[in-house]
């Protein structure tokens, strides 16, 4: 095969002229990357300019001085300080005193119930028995940062009986306590069908009534609630149906101690 020959840019314009007309002159080609490099090279030596011309501005000026650091002195208020708060405004005053004092007390035709603490304390160990596998319960409870519990409760005739707990959390690196209350309220809706309702003045607090167990005609009732760092479990047991006013009377009146 013969070398293929390429023909000249604008050969074939030429070839297509009409008879007796000059053919157009090739077209020249284009130099390109000229204006961009001038374009460049223009900003860059604004920028280089600009920065010596800034500099020297700079130089030219007086230095200017740093503020003091010393502050104007304040002047003391006179007089004597604002009362401390009673421990009816302060709250800490009365969850860090005795705990006991803010459970409910046993109605008056109620008998206290002899399985509860004697003196009304909780330890950890005390506390973890509660559960339905106490050394899971126990190593949780470590790491939930449990501080105490104390706990009441009474009988009230044949009818029911009732059991209160104020578990306190120390919150030094959780907040143990809404942990708690919102672990109780899971469980509580795990135990079967029931009718719940939220406590008022609580925010999250709730309780539940369940129907009987039938196997041992069994009513029961419980709330879960919590303030501060402290969780409130309330536990009622029964022979009759319990009434949504009862759970509801009782878990508000022990918040409202808190």
């Amino acid at each position: 095969m013969g070398d293929v020959v390429e023909e000249p840019e604008g050969a074939a314009e030429a070839e297509r002229a009409p008879a007796g007309e000059a053919a157009p002159p090739a077209p020249r080609p284009r130099r390109r990357g000229r204006t961009t490099l001038l374009i460049a090279a223009a900003v860059v030596l604004g920028v280089v300019a600009g920065t010596c011309a800034g500099y020297l501005v700079q130089a030219d000026r007086e230095p200017t001085k740093l503020p003091s650091l010393s502050q104007p002195v304040l002047a003391q208020a006179k007089g004597p300080g604002p009362e401390p708060l009673s421990a009816a405004q302060d709250r800490t005053l009365r969850t860090d005193g005795d705990l006991r004092k803010l459970l409910l007390k046993k109605p008056r035709d109620a008998k206290q119930a002899d399985w509860v603490d004697a003196d009304g304390w909780q330890d950890l160990a005390g506390y973890a028995d509660n559960f339905k596998a106490p050394d899971g319960a126990f190593a949780d409870l470590v790491g939930e940062e449990f501080r105490r519990a104390a706990v009441t409760g009474w009988e009230v005739g044949s009818t029911y009986t009732v059991e209160i707990r104020l578990v306190q959390y120390r919150q030094e690196q959780l907040l143990a306590a809404a942990d708690a209350s919102a672990d109780g309220q899971y469980w509580a809706e795990e135990e079967g069908e029931s009718e719940n309702w939220a406590i008022p003045g609580t925010g999250d607090g709730r309780a539940y009534v369940y129907k009987a167990v039938d196997e041992v005609d069994l009513h029961f009732a419980v709330a879960h609630a919590w303030r501060g760092d402290i969780a409130m479990e309330l536990w009622i047991y029964g022979s009759k149906p319990i009434t949504k006013k009862t759970v509801m009377d009782l878990a508000e009146r022990q918040m409202e101690q808190l």
